[in-house]
């Protein structure tokens, strides 16, 4: 798999999220969206990982907003959700920490032009 654009935000202290475009051996694209959270009491990281793919980009963006709105407009009408835009600092080893922390998560395997689904079954039982 071949990255091809990559956003990372941080989000606290002991999470980070990384959005990654990859590209398939045939040139077809689909997104990851990785969690990543360093543990408490232990070194590295829980990470939780969504496969996103073309034909489902609309329909994710569309529920997703409309969930936000929700939240914003009905559940936390007075709440200021602009006081969170500030940016984290960062040391120089966490991003270097983040960063091997996202190039390891790379690591699924790419069959026929598709990333492998290995496991979707058991997802799709929860």
């Amino acid at each position: 798999m071949e990255s091809v654009y990559s956003k990372r935000i941080r989000a606290g202290k002991r999470r980070t999220y990384f959005f990654d475009v990859r590209a398939t051996r045939g040139n077809d694209y689909f997104l990851t969206i990785t969690e990543s959270r360093k543990r408490f009491n232990e070194d590295g990281y829980d990470r939780h990982k969504i496969f996103l793919y073309k034909e489902d980009f609309n329909k994710f963006i569309k529920a997703l907003g409309e969930a936000i709105d929700y939240v914003k407009t009905e559940l936390m009408p007075n709440f200021d959700f602009d006081a969170f835009n500030h940016d984290y600092s960062e040391t120089q080893e966490d991003v270097a920490e983040e960063i091997i922390v996202s190039e390891v998560v790379v690591s699924e395997v790419v069959t026929n032009n598709k990333p492998s689904t290995d496991g979707v079954e058991e997802v799709d039982k929860w």
